[in-house]
């Protein structure tokens, strides 16, 4: 029986690291995928001599999109089943929408929401041939609140996400694949200092934060279960509630109030 591969985008820190620490002890063999190729290859060293595990560095930059089909065909051609697929990578862009050229919005977009969906499209069929198969959505809890000024698409693509993934999710049923969206609040990872809103950041109340390993670990149990949804922690499940039961521009209106104190809208 051979060892169940997982693949990781945006491997090579945060949650997507977390996920790989984490299917590691679970027995999974990788495929780490990101563009840091020293920083892949030095996690693969120390995932494969803690856990015995194999670990296949692919540097890929998903903004390109014609790396991602021959990503798939070179696991094709080794004979590479991916078991497991975790749409992880991703990023902010701070500021106003016209405060970025195009290049930097459709750079955004390829990365954010078109890589996912042709990940998850080349790589579904052999999941429901094989009858067997899992796929985590790495979204966002912005997908679920009103829109703010500053960081104009971000919300957006992680509404596409989630909606996306219902839709998948149903289309799947009885397959023997599942798929999840994941949808974290504020999450301690490098993604604040990629996109320079740390400072702002530092406002935030600890009690807000999460730890990316039970991030992962929570997604990875919800997906195993069927669920649709990951939202990790007690204070972001019960914040969803609250805001289902304010009227929509109540919602709104106190969305953009706060929001502006975390987002940088010029």
């Amino acid at each position: 029986m051979s060892t169940p591969v997982a693949l990781i985008t945006g491997a090579s820190s945060g949650i997507g690291l977390s996920f790989a620490r984490e299917l590691a002890t679970r027995g999974y063999d990788l495929v780490l995928v990101a563009r840091r190729k020293d920083r892949l290859e030095s996690i693969a060293e120390e995932l494969q001599r803690e856990h015995r595990i194999q670990c296949r560095v692919e540097t890929v930059d998903l903004a390109r999109s014609e790396e991602i089909e021959p990503l798939v065909e070179r696991l094709e051609s080794d004979g590479v089943e991916v078991e497991v697929l975790i749409n992880n990578a991703g990023y902010g862009l701070s500021g106003a929408f016209l405060s970025r050229t195009w290049k930097e919005h459709e750079d955004f977009l390829q990365v954010l929401l078109l890589s996912v969906c042709e990940l998850t499209h080349r790589l579904l069929p052999g999941m429901k041939e094989r009858g067997k198969g899992r796929i985590i959505q790495v979204s966002s809890f912005a997908g679920f609140i009103p829109g703010t000024a500053g960081h104009t698409l971000y919300g957006a693509v992680k509404t596409a996400m989630n909606l996306f993934t219902e839709c998948l999710s149903l289309e799947c049923k009885g397959s023997g694949v599942n798929v999840t969206a994941l949808c974290p609040g504020f999450t301690l990872t490098e993604f604040h200092d990629v996109n320079g809103t740390r400072e702002r950041m530092s406002g935030i109340p600890g009690f807000m934060w999460l730890n990316s390993d039970r991030v992962a670990r929570e997604a990875l149990e919800d997906c195993e279960r069927g669920n649709v949804y990951c939202i990790p922690g007690f204070f972001y499940r019960s914040l969803l509630t609250l805001l289902g039961l304010i009227p929509a521009s109540l919602r709104r209106a106190l969305v953009a109030s706060t929001g502006s104190s975390y987002r940088d809208s010029r």
